[in-house]
């Protein structure tokens, strides 16, 4: 589905507020505020459309209410335009860019970026553990380091850069998180915490793996300091593509991602890579391989707006944003 296609599917705010009605509320509509399921839309002059009353608290509310776009003035037409931008690019859409196809300012694109990125967090809904095969790897991730007249900077591991560790299931979900280093102390917890121990771990030759991979059913792992990169189906080489995937998003997009916002950018990059669906393709040569096709945008874009509700980002008075999450009331 191309933009203007989507544009005739939701030809007007009206469309594109049913469209995030059906998605958020699919399991009845029910006050944000104290979770009672009956309330009364209101029509008249002064109230804004879409605009609902709850029976049993009587606070008003809308679609929008405790989700990243709460008391927005953005019309909902241009949300989903961000939101299409965002999960059909291959690495990701500057907020210079997106502010400048959405016709708005650039600190107004940041914040919207952001508020659709704290929507892909896999980890918020108690997402599953990864099983089967799983490939780890971590990656250090920034820059280089400022030029300085004599100093010579660390390479490598002896660097001052954000380790990142990727754990990705064999065609299937990935989870990247930030770590201290990798150091069994800082590798265990979050691979507890990603991985179900009946998991087959497939990683390179690094000395924390090995100690980690006692804990699971099998481990494999490849030598790299050997040249060794694959042994019949043991390989990281998937883990590595993702982490490849992140520098390249960083280098051709974003350029800076601060430490602050650097789970953000992981959760978006992440999500789009969890939207693929593996297909067998025959090459030329009439071998037979597994290549990743993006999902159905309508369906990424509902999967995306299903985590909406209970989430929230507020400004700071200098400017920058901090996340706020709203336990969903029960039902009476």
């Amino acid at each position: 589905m191309n933009i203007d296609q989507l544009r005739d599917r939701f030809p007007n705010e009206n469309a594109c507020r049913k469209f995030f009605e059906s998605i958020i509320w699919q399991k009845g509509r029910r006050c944000p505020h104290c979770g009672y399921d009956r309330s009364c839309k209101l029509r008249g002059a002064s109230s804004r459309p879409g605009l609902y009353e709850c029976y049993h608290c009587t606070r008003q509310f809308t679609v929008t209410t405790k989700t990243p776009m709460h008391s927005t003035k953005v019309p909902l037409w241009k949300w989903l335009q961000a939101m299409y931008y965002m999960v059909s690019s291959s690495k990701g859409i500057s907020s210079v860019i997106l502010g400048r196809w959405l016709g708005v300012s650039q600190p107004t694109a940041w914040k919207m970026g952001h508020a659709i990125r704290s929507m892909m967090d896999p980890g918020a809904d108690n997402a599953p553990l990864l099983k089967g095969i799983v490939e780890l790897d971590e990656k250090y991730f920034g820059g280089k380091p400022r030029y300085e007249k004599g100093v010579q900077h660390r390479r490598g591991k002896g660097t001052t850069k954000q380790c990142i560790l990727v754990a990705v299931e064999r065609h299937g979900s990935v989870r990247a998180e930030p770590v201290e280093g990798d150091k069994v102390i800082d590798l265990m917890p979050p691979v507890f915490n990603l991985i179900s121990k009946d998991a087959h771990l497939m990683t390179d030759e690094h000395k924390s793996y090995q100690s980690i991979g006692k804990w699971f059913t099998a481990h494999s792992s490849v030598n790299h300091s050997e040249k060794e990169y694959a042994r019949g189906d043991v390989h990281n080489n998937t883990a590595e593509s993702f982490s490849a995937i992140l520098e390249r998003a960083k280098q051709g997009v974003f350029h800076y991602l601060s430490r602050k916002h650097l789970k953000r950018y992981l959760h978006e990059i992440g999500f789009r890579w969890d939207h693929r669906i593996p297909e067998e393709k025959t090459t030329r040569k009439g071998t037979k391989k597994v290549v990743m096709r993006p999902m159905p945008v309508i369906y990424t874009l509902s999967n995306l707006l299903t985590k909406a509700l209970g989430r929230q980002l507020l400004r700071t008075p200098n400017g920058s944003i901090v996340p706020r999450y709203h336990s969903l009331a029960t039902v009476f």
